[in-house]
């Protein structure tokens, strides 16, 4: 099969080239309208029961997670100068398309009791900007005695304030939010010159557009670095130009199809595929690597190219098929997931690792048999041996000190266990970015004054139409907000009571003392001036739009909606299953209501613990389906568990790695096992499929068999993991912290994989492999591995003739 695949590429090389140019600028067209996401609630499967829960609550009230927050903190902003440009600013960003209304100091309102019409009226307190200091202070202390107001929009404590923005769902969901943001913090920064006073932006439209702006940073920039990290790579290895400029090339494809793959499959680019092109291309470089190494060696015996490039596709096609297979193992589990950020991820990433191999396998052949033969400067690097000591070395430990080997092994792993005990699995809504970036200093600024801005929402079922009415349900939901209000981490919650509340000091001419619930006297009065209200804000009837964000039609379902800070997923689970959901099961027992919570922040956290459970299941799956790659090739249940042992303890020691270095678990770390065991496993099948070999070739004589494999192919998986080393090692430089954790546990997974792939491995094969009369099993799919530099080549199934015709069909090529 793979000597007519062979004789097919060069065969007709021009025609596909041309296929794979037409379909790169297919793909580059699609790439053109590949756009950003950053969605919390990506982490949940859609079928969650939480989730659907969610989604129907969206649909009653409305997005939970659609409010931008400008805060300030500045006594200077209460001059009159700077409170009428304050004003202007709150106009202006009213206006902005994409955002739907906007709540400040100087666009309050005021309930007041309309006797004759026996109902409420509202009225702006600010009805024209204040001409004097002396207006904008009595003004102000209007607004102070509306109890409604307090911790909502002015700290009590501090005197802060905000200014909200309630944001177009349409706009935050589209290519259109960061227009709608840049126009947002545009005007903001205008007020900030005009005044001296300084800004701060939180919420999650805010987060949400900065994130996606980093991710389309990032992933620009470490697609350039690794197209330079590993250029130069292939420089010092193969000191030509033309090795660097075409594998380049190849994964540059790859890239421009991964892009356009994730537009045709209706994807967005997030947290995690934004780092697919760059890990292709690192992935990708060493196919071209293994091809071009093995083309110069070919050709140094041979002199001819045809001869010595349908060698290298004929001998080690398959078995970099099925490193690339084991590769994208590690990614193809993802795509078994109902959770949406990491299935996305998992099929992206496998798709384009088996493009990147479709890609080399037909332009690395096809452009070099085009090109001039390697010169023998250029064949330099085949003699080359800077690691012949260390291999060496490792000889010696595999042969003579395999009890000391097997020690070492134990006593790494047990303390791995030590470091994998103190692993705490926690994250938190914003982790990912540094801990002194403007967002996390900005958020910081609202959970000091404001006790966070993240969503918190409770839903309260009366389970009867208009049971919202009732006296008793309203007093019971007043008391459980009571009880939140004595929680510091959460805001003043808003609900139907808190309008109640706010009707009824209006009802009493403003006094803040009668804050408080009608009582059975005022009800019916407060309820029915209510109903003949007129409007579209607070005291505008129970069909008013912002009663409806609060209650449904029917008067039977409430929302309670608050802010927490975020305080982690620990936290936040202890405060939820400790304190919060115990008196809400006391207070509401036996009322006939039920009360859930819900909201982005709830649904986010379950997603932490959700992803890393399905991890956990999805390494279980990658064990499996890399032993049942080693199966297939090897046809020995035996050799599956030399595959599988080494592995587990380059991911056992790597865990421990994460407890010393205090590197929490959460989704975007766990997945680095599932990920690691795949590129992993790739030298776990190197170092076997040719030891099987060697094994053929000297009679079944292991300890020769182990010596010549680890002088032959150890070299090529030293240098294997270098690249891919270098590779990962740029994700350090990120600013996302699960993107840095990537790069520094799987770089450090790579270099412990020499020691369990080059050490480890050869130490179990020759204490456990007694050999069987030198010859390899015939069902082996696997039956002949060409890797060293110094094997005699069998080119007797090889139909010369054929690959006459073939260069000869070609029209530029003779042999």
């Amino acid at each position: 099969m793979w000597e007519k695949l062979a004789l097919f590429i060069i065969r007709f090389r021009l025609s596909l080239i041309a296929v794979l140019a037409v379909i790169t600028v297919f793909m580059a067209w699609k790439a053109k309208d590949v756009e950003m996401t950053y969605d919390f609630a990506q982490v949940v499967s859609e079928k969650d029961p939480d989730m659907v829960y969610f989604k129907q609550f969206k649909q009653r009230f409305g997005e939970d997670g659609n409010v931008l927050v400008i805060g300030l903190q500045d006594s200077s902003v209460y001059k009159l100068g700077n409170f009428n440009e304050f004003r202007l600013l709150t106009d202006t960003l009213a206006k902005i398309e994409g955002v739907n209304g906007v709540l400040s100091v100087s666009k309050l309102l005021n309930i007041s009791k309309d006797t004759a019409n026996n109902s409420f009226k509202t009225a702006p307190i600010f009805r024209n900007p204040p001409r004097s200091q002396k207006e904008l202070d009595s003004l102000m202390r209007v607004v102070n005695n509306v109890e409604f107001y307090k911790g909502q929009l002015i700290s009590p404590t501090t005197g802060a304030t905000l200014l909200a923005l309630t944001m177009d769902p349409k706009y935050l969901n589209s290519s259109k939010r960061q227009a709608v943001m840049n126009n947002i913090l545009g005007f903001a920064g205008q007020f900030e010159k005009k005044t001296g006073i300084k800004l701060h932006y939180a919420g999650l439209p805010y987060v949400r557009s900065t994130m996606t702006t980093k991710v389309a940073g990032e992933m620009k920039f470490f697609t350039i670095l690794a197209m330079i990290v590993t250029g130069i790579t292939l420089l010092v290895f193969f000191r030509t130009w033309s090795a660097v400029v075409f594998p380049l090339i190849v994964v540059g494809v790859t890239v421009i199809w991964c892009i356009g793959s994730i537009v045709l499959l209706g994807f967005k680019i997030n947290l995690l595929t934004g780092l697919i092109p760059s890990i292709i291309i690192v992935i990708g470089i060493p196919n071209c690597t293994y091809l071009l190494s093995r083309y110069h060696y070919d050709y140094r015996k041979s002199g001819n190219q045809m001869l010595a490039m349908t060698r290298v596709i004929r001998k080690i096609g398959l078995v970099t098929l099925m490193n690339n297979t084991t590769t994208a193992v590690g990614f193809i589990v993802f795509a078994f997931t109902d959770i949406a950020i990491l299935y996305q991820f998992g099929l992206v990433a496998t798709v384009n690792i088996f493009a990147a191999f479709i890609i080399s396998f037909i332009l690395i052949p096809a452009v070099f048999t085009y090109l001039p033969p390697p010169t023998p400067k250029q064949l330099e690097h085949l003699d080359a041996a800077p690691l012949t000591k260390l291999l060496e070395f490792f000889d010696h430990l595999v042969l003579d000190r395999r009890p000391t080997v097997y020690i070492t092994a134990l006593v790494l792993v047990a303390g791995a266990a030590i470091g994998i005990s103190r692993i705490e699995s926690v994250s938190y809504m914003v982790d990912d970015l540094p801990k002194k970036s403007s967002v996390n200093s900005d958020l910081a600024f609202f959970e000091s004054h404001f006790n966070g801005v993240m969503p918190l929402e409770f839903e309260v079922d009366t389970h009867k139409k208009r049971g919202l009415l009732k006296l008793k349900n309203l007093e019971k939901i007043d008391q459980f907000e009571k009880y939140l209000r004595t929680q510091p981490e959460l805001s003043p919650p808003v609900s139907l009571v808190t309008f109640l509340k706010a009707s009824t000091q209006a009802f009493y001419n403003g006094d803040p003392k009668f804050f408080r619930l009608p009582d059975n006297s005022e009800k019916n009065f407060i309820l029915s001036a209510l109903a003949n209200s007129k409007g579209n804000a607070t005291g505008a009837g129970m069909n008013s739009k912002l009663l409806r964000s609060f209650a449904d039609s029917t008067g039977q379902k409430a929302r309670i909606s608050l802010k927490i800070a975020d305080i982690g997923s620990q936290n936040l689970d202890t405060l939820m299953n400790t304190k919060i959901i115990p008196e809400m099961n006391r207070i509401f027992k036996g009322t006939g209501m039920d009360i859930r919570p819900t909201g982005t922040t709830i649904i986010f956290t379950k997603g932490n613990e959700y992803v890393i459970h399905t991890l956990r299941d999805s390494l279980f799956m990658a064990f499996g389906l890399v032993g049942l790659v080693v199966l297939i090739l090897f046809r020995s249940f035996k050799t599956v568990l030399f595959a599988l042992i080494p592995n587990a303890v380059t991911l056992i020691l790597t865990a421990g790695i994460m407890g010393y270095f205090n590197i929490a678990l959460k989704p975007s770390t766990a997945l680095i096992f599932v990920i690691a065991l795949g590129i992993d496993g790739d030298n776990s099948i190197h170092l076997l499929a040719k030891f099987r070999q060697e094994m053929a070739l000297n009679g079944g004589r292991v300890r020769e068999a182990v010596s010549v494999t680890l002088s032959e192919a150890g070299t090529s998986m030293i240098y294997t993991s270098i690249v891919l080393f270098v590779g990962f090692s740029i994700f350090a430089f990120s600013e996302f912290g699960g993107t840095k954790a990537l790069g520094l546990l799987m770089s450090a997974s790579l270099l412990i994989t020499n020691f369990s792939n080059l050490i480890l491995l050869p130490s179990l094969l020759v204490t456990f492999e007694h050999g069987k009369g030198g010859d390899m099993d015939t069902n082996a799919l696997i039956r002949h591995y060409d890797e060293s530099y110094h094997e005699a080549d069998d080119d007797a199934d090889l139909n010369l003739k054929q690959m006459h015709k073939a260069a000869d069909y070609s029209g530029d090529y003779t042999i």
